[in-house]
């Protein structure tokens, strides 16, 4: 690799003050510490040295959600193909067939974040910001597969300026920026994200298919968005009676573990969020605090409506509990969102009621208002915002015990 510092070391003057490229020196900066440790060493005064910098943090992150990657663009292509009646689709046709449509979503979201990345570092005059390497990635992941390229560049836009750069940037952002972009397009082209038409895509022809029609009783519903519908079958029976009348749906727990149903592109496979959750603990880089507080408050709150519903079996109350896990984008949320280091509660005991409260007010939100059969993306905004509250109040109690124990401590001197 020496090779490749000599051409860093070449090119260093023309990018530092005074030389011809000096407006640009965030993106030369952005490309040398990417590839090399950085040059930068403290000279003097007592540091905590780690090797793990903040760009190589975000590049573990970014390990983390290839596996909710690589699957979402093969459910994208089982789901097309499946809608056409393939029984069996071949692996290599669906992996292609995704490919087509998941990549270009992501390349533009790293395209448009990129720039704007590059426009306030040129302006403000310091490096560009890391974050948007896992930001880039999450966006693509919480969208359909259907959405349409100028809508990710728009949702961007808005996540990276109003959600992050109007507040200083990378690490002063109160809301998550991913979310904060999801947030945009869902509340300013609800066609576009919600519904059953945006999460499987149908053309007139399909690469692979026979004949390229689709089978009757074609519904790209979600499993959320079948269960929250009204009828006077239980809740239970809708979602296992969905699957047998289409022959091509099954929302049984195991098949919506696995995540081979509609829905975002990176969200529905509670299999591959655990292990990208694995990943996160065994490197540090997660917070468990608040992914076990999570899954605490999903499953009281859940156990608790499933008592209410007894008595109407028919409502979304009466989902089970293992199945609210696993089912819209649950897990995902709460292992790549809800523990964002920055718009996160810091205090030890501040993650665990902020994610037991994620949890509750999930499973609140989904199964309460109809509007919304989703919930994470809100519960997660909501506790973002009450983050740095619940911090303050940990930390007084804190010291009123601790000021507690130093009077009685002075009585018994």
């Amino acid at each position: 690799m020496k090779f490749l510092q000599d051409i860093f070391d070449k090119m260093r003057p023309d990018f530092e003050k005074g030389g011809k490229f000096e407006k640009l020196y965030p993106l030369f900066e952005a490309k040398e510490t990417f590839t090399f440790v950085t040059c930068d060493r403290t000279k003097s005064g007592a540091h905590i040295r780690d090797a793990l910098d903040t760009k190589r943090l975000m590049s573990t992150v970014i390990v983390a959600l290839i596996p909710c990657m690589l699957f979402g663009i093969y459910n994208v292509g089982y789901q097309h193909f499946r809608a056409y009646g393939v029984a069996d689709p071949v692996l290599m046709q669906c992996v292609i067939k995704g490919a087509w449509h998941v990549m270009p979503i992501i390349i533009v979201s790293y395209a448009v974040g990129g720039i704007w990345e590059l426009i306030f570092a040129v302006t403000r005059k310091h490096e560009i910001n890391e974050g948007f390497l896992v930001t880039g990635l999450l966006v693509p992941l919480t969208l359909p597969p259907t959405i349409p390229l100028w809508m990710v560049a728009a949702g961007v836009s808005f996540g990276v300026v109003i959600g992050k750069e109007v507040f200083g940037g990378t690490g002063m952002n109160v809301f998550n920026p991913a979310l904060t972009a999801r947030a945009f397009i869902f509340f300013a082209y609800p066609a576009a994200i919600s519904g059953d038409k945006c999460w499987r895509v149908v053309e007139n022809t399909t690469f692979g298919a026979v004949g390229g029609t689709v089978v009757d009783g074609f519904s790209g519903a979600t499993p959320l968005l079948v269960a929250s519908t009204t009828d006077t079958m239980a809740v239970t029976e809708r979602l296992t009676g969905f699957g047998q009348a289409t022959g091509y749906a099954d929302f049984s727990w195991t098949q919506s573990f696995v995540g081979l149903v509609p829905g975002s592109i990176g969200e529905t496979s509670a299999l591959c969020c655990l292990i990208g959750a694995a990943i996160l603990l065994i490197t540090g880089i997660g917070s468990a605090r608040i992914m076990i507080g999570g899954l605490v408050g999903a499953v009281c709150m859940a156990a608790l409506l499933n008592a209410v519903s007894i008595k109407d079996p028919t409502s979304m109350l009466a989902i089970p509990v293992k199945q609210q896990l696993v089912y819209g984008g649950f897990m995902f949320g709460l292992v790549y969102m809800a523990t964002d280091p920055v718009s996160a509660t810091q205090t030890a005991v501040g993650k665990w009621i902020y994610g037991f409260l994620i949890g509750t007010l999930a499973i609140l939100i989904r199964t309460i208002n109809p509007a919304y059969p989703e919930g994470m993306m809100l519960a997660i905004l909501f506790m973002n915002a009450f983050a740095p509250l619940i911090d303050h109040f940990v930390i007084a109690a804190h010291m009123k015990k601790r000021m507690r124990r130093s009077r009685e401590s002075q009585a018994y001197a």
